[in-house]
């Protein structure tokens, strides 16, 4: 079990790395006045529009849009998830990562340190090296192999994938690879060996095609078992371990980035064999979900690492619900530019048994046919609902609605917003803004994003947090009914709790909110402001909103107090109101 990474700790690491050598490590960047600039690493160009920021510590493509400080540029460049990210740069800075209990206090608990992770992927490692010896030297080996053959593998394929077998014994893989009483609780650990409730230690996976599974770095962090005969079950994963989380792994991944250095493309498959039957006919771009269904995380991975992203699966039921969870773990990920489909295969088939039927040539064929998000987000949507009926159009609106709403990307939003107006007969300007909040409305491009008050102050605030100082704090205000408040009042009750933090920390704070995606937009808005002007008009556009606010609820007073309804405290806060509004 592992705690919490400390804030300051993060705090401490994004200080300490400076965005432009990052950056500038990886892709060269050029001086361009004050700032750095390079063609986007995230998409395809040929005049430069990706700008680095040394005075915000920040980045922004005027191209893509994307943007970020340190660690955004990690997770976007090298793929990573958000610890990864933090782990990389612990290492760049030669620092261990402390860790928290739950209640923000002193370790109370072991942390799994980097030296106890080296030792468990170096020992993994050396379980796949005893598992592929098994295939070619156990005495079972020539039915194993032969079953191989049968699934029309190579050796070569064998070899690329790691793929070995678990001997039909319970205790080969323990004597083996446990010369200790340590490492054979490591082994238990990592679930290369169990035990049972007796105390008894013996192998977890026997007799069992190996496939060695392979996290983005290559690493082996954990096994699935296929039988080669009829005993259930059928495949066997291996359980969670502290380096093996099912939803944040796909099968092949791997070797599909190796393959493919511009990976332009991904087929999402359901089993191993799947994708080592699709690699042997030359379709090496395959990944396979673990004994689950396709994560967010899967599909966060996904768009980071391609821009199309295929999803074959069975044309039963069961594969059309495992498509439509991807697909809805897929739109709260989706960006512009992101090819998102989905294929489906003749019931009873599966990837193996088509691409073996059909060849490459056919099945890229058969994919390249695949249905677009577009159209199957509706079709999933109609088969089971009558839109000719207003019941079916007010069904077809309240399931489809809040699913739109989460999309990040303006053009997908937009087009499935378009489409389910046309559908149920109703005008898209009627549709927007149902159900939606102001700040997350918030997803224009740089050009087009209006800057309100709210948004005007709010983005001051964020690059200049010395600005926190120069109004009242007034807790209150974030109840106000007025949107952006709530936001505006809690980065200035983080800076009030922390004076000395810098901007681009500042908005670190904020990435695990929902307005993350809006703050970075702002806070890569150029305001054009003069140094001695700051202050006076940061005060003056805050007097304003408060003054807005002020003026909204002595309004309200008003009108509840002509109906007699006002009670003893709205009084006086109405006369208070009177009061501040004449000063």
């Amino acid at each position: 079990m592992s705690g919490r990474i400390p804030k300051q700790f993060i705090d401490d690491l994004i200080e300490r790395t400076d965005v432009v050598d990052l950056i500038d490590a990886k892709v060269p960047l050029k001086k361009a006045g004050k700032n750095y600039q390079a063609c986007c690493p995230f998409h395809n160009e040929k005049s430069p529009s990706f700008s680095v920021s040394p005075d915000k510590q920040f980045y922004h493509c005027f191209g893509c849009g994307a943007h970020g400080n340190v660690i955004g540029f990690l997770m976007e460049y090298e793929q990573l998830e958000f610890v990864e990210a933090i782990e990389e740069l612990a290492r760049l800075h030669a620092l261990e990562i402390p860790r928290e209990d739950v209640k923000g206090k002193s370790q109370k608990y072991e942390s799994v340190s980097r030296e106890q992770k080296l030792s468990d992927y170096d020992l993994l490692e050396t379980a796949t090296k005893f598992f592929q010896h098994q295939l070619k030297h156990d005495e079972n080996s020539h039915k194993v192999i032969e079953y191989l053959k049968s699934r029309s593998l190579s050796g070569e394929i064998a070899q690329l994938y790691g793929i070995g077998y678990a001997p039909d014994a319970w205790d080969k893989a323990l004597k083996s690879l446990s010369k200790t009483p340590e490492q054979q609780q490591q082994l238990v650990d990592l679930k290369v060996l169990t035990q049972n409730d007796s105390g008894r230690t013996y192998d977890f996976f026997r007799n069992r095609v190996m496939f060695p599974i392979r996290d983005k770095r290559g690493r082996v962090v954990g096994f699935g078992g296929r039988v080669i005969d009829d005993s259930m079950p059928k495949y066997l994963n291996s359980p969670e371990t502290r380096v093996f989380h099912k939803g944040r792994e796909l099968y092949g991944f791997y070797q599909a980035k190796i393959a493919n250095p511009k990976l332009e493309k991904v087929l999402i498959v359901e089993g191993y064999m799947d994708v080592v039957s699709l690699a042997q006919q030359g379709i090496n771009y395959a990944v396979a979900s673990l004994g689950t269904a396709t994560t967010a995380d899967h599909m966060q991975m996904l768009f980071r690492a391609t821009r199309q992203v295929i999803c074959c699966y069975d044309g039963d039921r069961a594969g059309r619900d495992a498509a439509w969870r991807a697909l809805e773990n897929a739109l709260p990920h989706l960006k512009d530019g992101i090819d998102l489909r989905f294929s489906f295969l003749p019931d009873g088939e599966d990837p193996d048994t088509m691409v073996q039927k059909e060849g490459k040539e056919s099945f890229e064929q058969r994919i390249s046919q695949s249905t677009p998000l577009l159209s199957y987000f509706y079709e999933h949507f109609l088969i089971d609902l009558d839109i000719t009926t207003d019941a079916g159009k007010s069904a077809l609106l309240s399931a489809a609605k809040p699913l739109i709403e989460v999309v990040p990307s303006d053009y997908y939003k937009e087009a499935l917003m378009a489409k389910l107006a046309e559908l149920i007969g109703k005008q898209v300007e009627k549709l927007v803004g149902f159900n939606r909040s102001p700040i997350a409305q918030v997803r224009q491009k740089q050009t087009e994003l209006q800057i309100t008050p709210m948004r005007r102050a709010i983005a001051m605030l964020l690059q200049h947090p010395v600005l926190a100082k120069s109004v009242p704090f007034i807790p209150a205000l974030s109840e106000a009914d007025l949107p952006g408040f709530n936001v505006l009042i809690n980065i200035q009750k983080t800076i009030l709790e922390q004076p000395e933090i810098k901007s681009h920390v500042l908005l670190e704070r904020f990435r695990e909110s929902k307005e993350y995606s809006f703050l970075s937009r702002l806070f890569a808005w150029e305001h054009h402001i003069t140094e001695e002007n700051l202050a006076p008009e940061f005060i003056t556009t805050f007097k304003f909103l408060q003054d807005s606010y002020l003026k909204k609820r002595l309004e309200q007073l008003e009108i509840k107090g002509k109906t007699n309804q006002l009670d003893k405290d709205e009084w006086k806060e109405y006369s208070a109101l009177l009061m501040a509004l004449k000063k």
